[in-house]
C-alpha cells in the first residue's frame, strides 16, 4: 500500500510538473504571437513534450489557457493573502497590509511579466470561451483586497464612507496598470522604486494620513 501511494504521489508530482512547463510554454508563445496564431504543436515543441501530452493534460487549447489563467490569478491570489497574514503576524495595520499586498502584486509582475500582460488584455474581451472562469478567479484576487479593506474600516483606520469593492479594483488595477508601465517604458526603474511611490499613493490618498 505504502509502495503505491508514494508511486500515485511521485506521478502526481510529474504530471503537475508537466503543466507547470506547458503553462510557460503557452504563455511566453501567446504573449509573443496572440492566442490564435499559437498553435498546439508550437507549445508542445516550446515545452519539449509530445503533442499527446497536451492533449493528455488538456482536452484542447482553450483549455489549457483557461486552465493558465486559472492557476497564475490563483498565484497573484494566495501572494496577496499571505502578504496580508505575514503583516498580520508581525502586529502591522491594515494600511500596512495593503502596502504589504502592492509590494506582493509588483513582485508578482515582476516575475510573471508575460502572463500578467495576457491577463491585463483578456479582461477587457468579451468573446473568449474562459470570460466566466476569468471574472471568477478575478474576484477572488480583488476579494482578499476587500477584506483587507473591510477590517480597515471596521477597525477605524479607514473611513467608513470609501465604496469597498470599488476601492478594492482600483488598488488591484493600479498595481497592475502601473508595474505593466513600468516595464515597458520605464524598466530602469527599481521594483522597490516602483513599490515606494505606489505606497506614497497609498498612504496619502486612501488612508488619508502622510
Amino acid at each position: 500500500m505504502e509502495s503505491s501511494s508514494t508511486t500515485a504521489a511521485g506521478g502526481g508530482g510529474r504530471r503537475e510538473a508537466t503543466r507547470q512547463k506547458l503553462y510557460e510554454a503557452a504563455v511566453t508563445l501567446i504573449a509573443e504571437q496572440g492566442f490564435s496564431a499559437t498553435t498546439v504543436d508550437e507549445i508542445a515543441e516550446r515545452a519539449g513534450v509530445a503533442k499527446g501530452t497536451v492533449y493528455y493534460n488538456f482536452a484542447s487549447k482553450s483549455v489549457l489557457f483557461e486552465e493558465l489563467l486559472r492557476h497564475g490569478v490563483g498565484l497573484l491570489t494566495a501572494s496577496l493573502r499571505e502578504a496580508a497574514e505575514g503583516t498580520a503576524r508581525d502586529g502591522g495595520s491594515k494600511v500596512d497590509a495593503l502596502d504589504a499586498m502592492i509590494r506582493a502584486g509588483l513582485v508578482f509582475i515582476d516575475r510573471y511579466p508575460a502572463f500578467t500582460q495576457l491577463y491585463v488584455a483578456e479582461l477587457w474581451r468579451t468573446n473568449r470561451a474562459w470570460q466566466s472562469t476569468l471574472m471568477v478567479v478575478r474576484q477572488q484576487a480583488v476579494a482578499v483586497v476587500e477584506g483587507v479593506l473591510r477590517d480597515a474600516v471596521a477597525e477605524g483606520e479607514l473611513s467608513d464612507e470609501i465604496d469597498i469593492p470599488l476601492t478594492a479594483a482600483a488598488l488591484v488595477g493600479m498595481v497592475l496598470v502601473a508595474a505593466l508601465d513600468w516595464q515597458a517604458f520605464q524598466p530602469e526603474r527599481s521594483l522597490d522604486d516602483v513599490h515606494a511611490a505606489l505606497s506614497r499613493l497609498l498612504q496619502g490618498r486612501v488612508s488619508g494620513r502622510g
